[in-house]
């Protein structure tokens, strides 16, 4: 911070105000980001933080407040208005061209162009380069973004930013999508960034990470502005009942498991991979009983999303066999396979989940609408029940939306839009329940309130399977842990027993057993 400015702050956002129909998504907000700081903006999903930083970079307009910069009002109409002032973002859904290589991803809109109008790239790339390396960004700049992992992509996005020069950096919940060891590599960038005198505003609901990295933390619950805290004087618990104002239980409450007769059988099941030549899950065999978790854990990409798309029906198998209730339900549709009483909460919300253009209640009765209290015998919908169905969980597992189940989908957060699929999912009252990162972009509150759901299926005589890369929840939440290493089932865990380093062995193919009987 060698430089002298003429304000203490960089950006500040002063009494904004932000309506949209049926919800005051931001009531009288004020946040001050100082130069060279990372700035936590905390909150439950829905809280308001998207809403708050797509004002800063001009998405959209508040109809109260004003924003300064370096202590002088400006006007931000628009992205282009943001960038111009050197605001950049990095949103959670990323903005890049799938077919585009990376370089040109991070030129776009801002191509360097010589005096012949031709394109003059070699400038660009070594810009790329040096920017890459001076902020530990490796990335390839030739790579096409369909063929990099997630956490590349992102660094690509970071690129974007820092090619335009950008000083005040917005990263909306940077660590959803990616592993722990990509999570670490960027706490470490967002560090070199703040040392090197850029500003970070950094929305996250992940409370161990805002701990770790930022300075100060600005939290906001329900659209309103609780306070602002100095991490270091503070704890996760305090910072915690700010977010939800209540004190939340980080461990999951449960009693001892009684399992009872197999509900789901998966017998050799080889699944083939989309993206190699290699099948993705290669000859997995396991079984989950009446009245009890199973979590399958590991690193992201080692054949459990096809291990899933296997079971529930979304890819077909390439050999093997899964009974469902000593059923053969391996060449079954995915509605018979639901009717036949499996649930499925899917890791892809918007591709796998909703239908984004329905209303909510359209959304709630997906896998159910063609029963009689749903369609009449004339195959007409019968709406009032639908609306009636869907306002009973809207109510019981508190899905905030704007308009109540006339919403449609897309309008609302994606933590909402996660409890609405685990309300319909559970309220099915499955024989199994399929549940892939159940609480992934959920804030603390709801993971306590979808924990204890999980537990309660257990307890009623429910199998479940749940499918987690979030260390804490494997450990805390079910009865036995099946660890997945390149497709295979490596280990049997049980963890009232192991530990997260014996865990992290396992997901790291450093050990394995043969896993006979799991």
């Amino acid at each position: 911070m060698g430089e002298t400015h003429a304000s203490e702050y960089a950006i500040e956002m002063l009494h904004i105000t932000k309506r949209f129909p049926g919800i005051i998504a931001n009531d009288d907000i004020t946040l001050q980001l100082r130069h060279g700081e990372i700035h936590a903006l905390l909150g439950e999903n829905g809280a308001g933080k998207s809403t708050l930083m797509s004002v800063l970079f001009g998405l959209y307009q508040a109809e109260e407040g004003t924003i300064k910069k370096d202590g002088k009002e400006v006007t931000i109409n628009d992205p282009n208005d943001a960038n111009d002032l050197g605001i950049g973002m990095v949103h959670q859904h990323f903005k890049l061209v799938e077919c585009f290589t990376v370089l040109d991803n991070i030129i776009m809109g801002v191509e360097p162009v010589g005096a012949m109008g031709f394109l003059q790239k070699k400038q660009a790339r070594e810009k790329v380069i040096a920017l890459s390396e001076k902020y530990g960004l490796q990335v390839d700049p030739d790579a096409k973004i369909e063929d990099i992992t997630v956490g590349m992509q992102q660094r690509t996005e970071i690129l974007k930013m820092l090619y335009r020069e950008n000083e005040i950096l917005i990263f909306d919940e940077p660590t959803a999508v990616l592993t722990p060891q990509e999570i670490e590599e960027l706490m470490k960038i967002m560090k070199n960034l703040a040392a090197e005198g850029k500003s970070i505003l950094f929305i996250s609901h992940k409370l161990a990470e805002i701990m770790a990295v930022a300075d100060r933390c600005t939290v906001l619950r329900k659209g309103k502005y609780i306070g602002t805290v100095e991490t270091k004087n503070t704890t996760m618990e305090e910072l915690s009942a700010m977010m939800v104002g209540r004190n939340v239980n980080f461990h999951v409450e449960k009693g001892p498991a009684n399992p009872g007769e197999v509900v789901l059988e998966v017998q050799h099941m080889t699944v083939a991979s989309k993206v190699h030549n290699n099948n993705a899950v290669k000859d997995v065999s396991f079984k989950v009983r009446r009245g009890e978790i199973v979590c399958i854990a590991g690193i992201d990409g080692n054949g459990q999303s096809e291990l899933v798309y296997g079971i529930t029906g979304l890819e077909p198998l390439v050999s093997g066999s899964i009974l469902l209730n000593g059923q053969d339900i391996s060449k079954s549709s995915i509605r018979k396979r639901s009717t036949s009483g499996m649930s499925h909460i899917p890791e892809d919300r918007h591709k796998h989940g909703l239908v984004l253009d329905y209303p909510l209640d359209y959304n709630m009765v997906l896998q159910t609408y063609f029963k009689p209290s749903f369609t009449s015998k004339i195959g007409f919908l019968r709406k009032k029940n639908i609306q009636e169905y869907a306002n009973r969980l809207i109510e019981e597992y508190d899905v905030r939306s704007g308009q109540g189940a006339i919403t449609p989908a897309r309008a609302m957060s994606g933590g909402n839009q996660q409890k609405a699929i685990i309300a319909r999912e559970i309220d099915k009252g499955p024989e199994i329940l399929v549940a892939v990162q159940p609480t992934r972009g959920l804030d603390v509150g709801a993971i306590e309130s979808v924990h204890k759901n999980l537990v309660a299926q257990r307890d009623a005589g429910k199998a479940v399977l749940l499918i987690s890369l979030e260390l804490d929840e494997v450990m805390d939440v079910p009865d036995r842990i099946l660890v997945m290493y390149e497709g295979e089932i490596v280990g049997q865990l049980d963890p009232k027993k192991t530990t997260q380093e014996e865990l992290g062995l396992y997901m790291a193919g450093a050990k394995r057993d043969e896993v006979k009987d799991a």
